[in-house]
Formats: structure tokens, C-alpha cells, sequence
């Protein structure tokens, strides 16, 4: 009998941690099932392992376990199985089994036809619910948005990285007016805040692209610069990016009936034209309520620093601790790089320290208690050092996987703390990402890793604890 093949892709916003735990899941679901499967990864270097036509040709089927675009059009007439890439981490088996027992559906491209083989393996299924398309419809959202989340990370990062290394120098080292004025420093600070300037242009053109192709892309770009030269920020760069990428698909609608040969025509000239014009229509009414909106939200989080950072660090880490690298972890980091560019430093310090401490509170929990874990978690849990120094918060989610119930809440708590005493501290981090790395450019250094460390230790110390009640019931393997 010949073996099964299928053909999987995986990919999250970071393209760092959860890309290729997915794909290492999905492999090992697939070896213990004698199943073949190859993995083409979307991390952050670009795509690995890349699928051939060949390779698609010949699968059983298709599983996408992805939080970005990963081009789905190429599997039409497929078995596709398509869900957040936390599920091809949690449950790889149970996606392999929907291609094997015919319970996924068959793709289909509109436009495309369905080869006959692929429309006669269509076996009777259930039709979908009104639950399931509603949870599909979700997932399509939220795909599309951290598409544009993903590709607007390495803007955010390495500018905001060069503006913080620019205040080493002096906070007014940059201005050619001041005595501290330094060109070298001016060139960094330029140069930062030109890559962290295009933030809400990237991130609205890859949401619309995501949607609508390439032909979203631009009208995409346009109305993310509408909506950051308007002052609407990220919510309107969110809205600007969504709402080119239905214009795009609009326009395709109604001209889908040109003759064929002019498909070049509508892809250089119609579709940027008529669809920059539009955008433009659209975004003009709504800037002044979305920047209202923008500047209210930034306000409203900068008064509860000050007053209330008890309510604000529990929110943050709840949102840091309980998905690790999900989609509430990733509302929680966007946001905090939209106020770092608005200048407020503060909010970004706990958002940090919340994703820092998972993988601290691991780490520390096979350290402290080692008696209490395998060597493959021990070792597991050292590398998880690391991870959270550098601020990758996903090293975590194997550890909690085994027992979430349990695991998250503890996690959770271990964040809110770190992110509390942070913004009680009044610590500033000018740079979005880098853990440990950016020590030397955060105002309150011994005071923020005095935070994360006390949060990491309590949050191990419960978890070590838990590990010890269930290790005396059964003995844990060296």
C-alpha cells in the first residue's frame, strides 16, 4: 500500500518561535503516523523549504497552520486543512487525521476550475455551521492582520533599535542646534525614525495584500501614508489596510468581465488608479474621528500608568502571558510600538517584561527544582534562559501545552507581576524588541530587571511546586 503524503506550511507574525515548532510538530505527528510530509516554513529569513508543484501535485492533502499569508490560491482542488499555527502546535495529529479520513474540504480558487480528480474525491460531509464558518471568518481577520503585523516588525525593530542606541549619546545629541549635537548620532536618529515612520504604511499595504494580492499592496501603502500623515496612527493604518484590500477585491468583481487580453491593463493602470482614488475617498471622512479615537486611546493608557499601574500591568500580562506569542500577546506588543513612536517609552517597559518573564519562569523552574523534571525538559529549560534574555517568548509554550490549565495561569500571574512593578518603577524602553540586549539604552535598568526576575522567580517557584505534587504520583524519567 502506498504511503500518504501530505504537504504542509506554517508560519506566525515573528516568523521566529511558532513557525517552526509547528512545522517540528507537524513532522513528528507525521512520523509516528508513517506519513510523509514535507514543510515549507514563512519565518522571519523568508520562505524555507519551499513546496514545489510537484510536491502539491502528489499530496494526499494540504495542512496550513499559519497567522499569515502563505499563499493558499496554490493548493486549488487540494484537501486543505487551514487554522492558527498555535494548532498545528497543540493538536498535529488530529490535522492529519482530517486529510486521511476525507473530512477536509476541497479548496477551490474562484476563477479556477477543479481538476476532475480532485472533484471526484469529494466524499458526503457535513455542511459547515454557522459556528465553524464563524470561527473561520475570525481566523481570516486575524491572518490578515498580523500578515501585516509580520511584515511591519523588522521597520519597527531595527528603527527603534538605531533611535535608542541615539540616546546613549545624550537626549539632545541628535539636534544640530544643541551643544551635545553629535552628526554620527544625527545619522542614526534620522535613519531610525525614517524605518519607523513607514510602520503603518507597511503594516496597512500587507493586510491589504494579504486580502487582495498584489494589487492590494499599494492601495494599501497609500492609505497607511493617509492615515499616519493624518495623525489616525495604527488604528487608521488597520482600517486603511482592510478597507484597500475590499476595495481591490471590489474592483476585480466589476471588472472581471473585460476580455482577458487586457488583464494587463486592469493590473498596471486600472487597478492602482481607481483604487488610490477610492482609498483616498474613504480615508479623507474617517481621519478625523480615528485620530480622535488614536489619540484618546494613547491618552487613556499614559493616565493609567501614572494612576493605576496596578490595573494596567495585570492587563498586560494576562495579554503577554496567556497565548505567548498569540494573538493577545501580539495586541499587546503592537500597541506598545504604536505608543513608542507617539513617545511614550513607558507602556512598551511592561509589555517587555511581561514577555520576557515566560520563559524566565521555565527556565527557573528547572533550575530550582530539578528533580522534579526529565532531562529533555531540564535541558529544554536551559536554552530557555536565552530565549527570554532575548525577548522570545514562545521557548514557553511546550512546558505549558502539557497542562495548560494549570501552566498559563501561572505564567500569566509570573507576567502581571514583572509588568506591575515596571510601570510602578517608572522604567522607559526606547527599543521595541531585544530583551537583555537593549539594557544599556532603558532608563531604570536595575529597577526593570529587578521587576522581571521577581516575577519570573514567583511564577517558577508556584510552578516547580505544581511539578513536585504531581512528580511524587509519578516518578519523572532522567
Amino acid at each position: 500500500m502506498t504511503r500518504k503524503k501530505i504537504v504542509a506550511a506554517t508560519g506566525c507574525p515573528t516568523g521566529i518561535a511558532h513557525t517552526f515548532m509547528a512545522a517540528e510538530a507537524l513532522k513528528k505527528a507525521a512520523k509516528k503516523l508513517d506519513i510523509d510530509i514535507k514543510v515549507e516554513t514563512h519565518g522571519q529569513v523568508g520562505i524555507e523549504n519551499g513546496l514545489t508543484e510537484e510536491d502539491i501535485r502528489e499530496a494526499d492533502g494540504v495542512i496550513v497552520a499559519a497567522d499569515k499569508d502563505v499563499n493558499t490560491d496554490r493548493f486549488h482542488g487540494k484537501r486543505l486543512v487551514e487554522v492558527p499555527v498555535a494548532r498545528g502546535i497543540r493538536g498535529p495529529e488530529d490535522l492529519i487525521h482530517q486529510i486521511l479520513n476525507e473530512e477536509a474540504s476541497i479548496h477551490k480558487v474562484s476563477g479556477q476550475e477543479t481538476n476532475e480528480t480532485s472533484s471526484s474525491s469529494i466524499t458526503e460531509k457535513r455542511e459547515p455551521t454557522n459556528e465553524s464558518n464563524r470561527k473561520k471568518w475570525v481566523h481570516t481577520i486575524y491572518k490578515n492582520l498580523m500578515n501585516g503585523v509580520s511584515h511591519m516588525l523588522p521597520f519597527v525593530v531595527g528603527g527603534g533599535v538605531l533611535i535608542a542606541i541615539s540616546f546613549l549619546f545624550g537626549i539632545y545629541s541628535a539636534d544640530p542646534d544643541h551643544e551635545q549635537y553629535n552628526q554620527f548620532v544625527a545619522f542614526l536618529k534620522n535613519v531610525g525614525d525614517l524605518s519607523f515612520s513607514l510602520m503603518v504604511p507597511m503594516l496597512a499595504a500587507f493586510i491589504a495584500q494579504s486580502i487582495a494580492k498584489r494589487p492590494g499592496m499599494v492601495v494599501g501603502f497609500i492609505g497607511g501614508l493617509l492615515a499616519d500623515q493624518g495623525g489616525a496612527g495604527f488604528l487608521g493604518g488597520i482600517l486603511a489596510g482592510f478597507a484597500a484590500g475590499y476595495i481591490i477585491i471590489l474592483l476585480q468583481t466589476i471588472l472581471k468581465k473585460m476580455p482577458k487580453s487586457l488583464d494587463g491593463l486592469k493590473s498596471i493602470f486600472l487597478y492602482p488608479v481607481l483604487g488610490i482614488f477610492l482609498i483616498g475617498a474613504v480615508m479623507m471622512p474617517l481621519m478625523a474621528p480615528v485620530t480622535g479615537l488614536n489619540e484618546g486611546l494613547v491618552n487613556f493608557l499614559s493616565s493609567v500608568q501614572t494612576t493605576n499601574p496596578l490595573i494596567l500591568g495585570l492587563i498586560v500580562g494576562i495579554m503577554c502571558g496567556f497565548d505567548m506569542g498569540g494573538p493577545f500577546n501580539k495586541a499587546a506588543y503592537v500597541t506598545g510600538t504604536a505608543l513608542l513612536t507617539q513617545g511614550n517609552l513607558s507602556f512598551m517597559a511592561g509589555v517587555s517584561a511581561a514577555c520576557i518573564a515566560p520563559p524566565l519562569i521555565i527556565a527557573f523552574a528547572t533550575l530550582f527544582f530539578r528533580p522534579y523534571f526529565s532531562k529533555e525538559e531540564r535541558n529544554a529549560g536551559a536554552v530557555n534562559f536565552i530565549l527570554g534574555s532575548t525577548h522570545i517568548t514562545e521557548g514557553a509554550i511546550p512546558f505549558a501545552a502539557k497542562n495548560p490549565v494549570v501552566v498559563i495561569p501561572i505564567i500569566m500571574l509570573g507576567s502581571s507581576v514583572a509588568a506591575i512593578m515596571t510601570y510602578m518603577f517608572g522604567v522607559q524602553v526606547p527599543a521595541p524588541h531585544g530583551g537583555f540586549l537593549v539594557l544599556p539604552v532603558v532608563t531604570g535598568v536595575f529597577q526593570w530587571v529587578l521587576s522581571i526576575l521577581v516575577g519570573s522567580i514567583i511564577g517558577a517557584i508556584i510552578y516547580g511546586l505544581y511539578r513536585k505534587r504531581i512528580a511524587q504520583n509519578k516518578p519523572v524519567e532522567e
